[in-house]
């Protein structure tokens, strides 16, 4: 049996620009961090089977000749993708909720395919696993994403993502030291709101219109720019600055849709800004899932946010940054 560990990722700055209807145009630069929270995939060949199973919201068993009849479609590609013609088990186990804007597709994606390299007993890059994990995703699934989920679960860490108009990416490890990054992990604070969303159809929405709308091009560019002022300011070890920019950061990208937020996000939003935030942003494509937040520097601040928002129904995750990407725990 083949166990991948997988960490799910804060999308910081700059998303939305790694969506070829902007990248394509413009060219993208992202910043992105990987995070304690994990998903762990397995796959296995089991020795008295010669079917396909699968384990997620369903169960679904195939035979090994039937893989087009697969449902999940992850899946499916995937195994069409590396070749697979061998009986099989899939399942996963993780320790955030799906659709909740963590990269949880992408996270799957890349687990999954690290495992079935492994099995197959195959050496790929890190890079080499992103790239394939957006080739099964957006060229083999259809799925209207961008490119940083899937070099975030793959590579780990706290980098910058270039992308140049072909689509080809740039991996820029920031250099931060280890006191600033603890800092910073004392600073940001981030909320479950509770609800999910179907991640698909907001970046539909914002790839058409970054396509047909002069205003959403130029909400994208004015993002684009931002994120390279937080680039700048963690580099300068200023935090205060990169939660403004977070707060300025959200209040571009909520000109792009009405998906982006809705009336429960703002007032949470607003009073964490009262209550110790300096800014902060949801995570993802927007609609639900998480808020992160920089809080002041004082302790009391940090207090009062989170008693403000656990009282708004909100649920604290506490998380610290990861710095290896996907790695195989179990190779039996």
């Amino acid at each position: 049996m083949i166990v991948t560990k997988v960490p799910y990722r804060l999308s910081i700055a700059g998303g939305g620009t790694d969506l070829p209807a902007f990248y394509e145009k413009h060219g993208a630069s992202l910043i992105t961090a990987s995070i304690s929270k994990y998903m762990y995939v397995f796959v296995s060949r089991p020795a008295a089977n010669d079917k396909i199973q699968l384990y997620h919201h369903a169960k679904e068993t195939v035979n090994i000749c039937d893989i087009d009849k697969i449902e999940h479609a992850i899946i499916r590609e995937s195994l069409k993708f590396m070749k697979i013609d061998f009986a099989l088990e899939v399942g996963s186990m993780c320790d955030v909720q799906s659709s909740s804007g963590l990269g949880s597709s992408s996270v799957f994606t890349v687990g999954l395919l690290a495992g079935l390299h492994a099995l197959k007993r195959e050496y790929v890059s890190p890079e080499q696993l992103a790239e394939e994990a957006c080739h099964v995703e957006i060229d083999l699934v259809g799925k209207p994403i961008g490119k940083q989920d899937q070099y975030a679960a793959a590579i780990g860490g706290i980098n910058e993502l270039i992308i140049d108009k072909s689509g080809k990416v740039t991996v820029n490890r920031l250099d931060l030291n280890s006191e600033f990054i603890r800092e910073l992990e004392n600073r940001l604070l981030m909320f479950y709101t509770g609800s999910t969303r179907d991640a698909n159809v907001i970046l539909a929405e914002q790839s058409e219109k970054i396509k047909l709308e002069k205003s959403a091009n130029e909400s994208m560019q004015a993002i684009a720019l931002i994120g390279k002022h937080i680039e700048t300011a963690l580099a300068m070890g200023d935090i205060d600055e990169f939660g403004a920019l977070l707060h300025a950061h959200w209040l571009a990208k909520k000109t792009i849709s009405d998906k982006m937020s809705n009336p429960k996000i703002d007032s949470v939003y607003t009073s964490a800004l009262r209550y110790g935030a300096i800014g902060g942003k949801l995570i993802g494509a927007g609609g639900s899932g998480f808020l992160l937040f920089c809080t002041k520097e004082d302790k009391q601040s940090r207090y009062e946010l989170i008693t403000t928002m656990e009282a708004s129904g909100l649920k604290f995750m506490d998380f610290r940054f990861e710095f290896e990407g996907v790695k195989v725990l179990t190779n039996i």
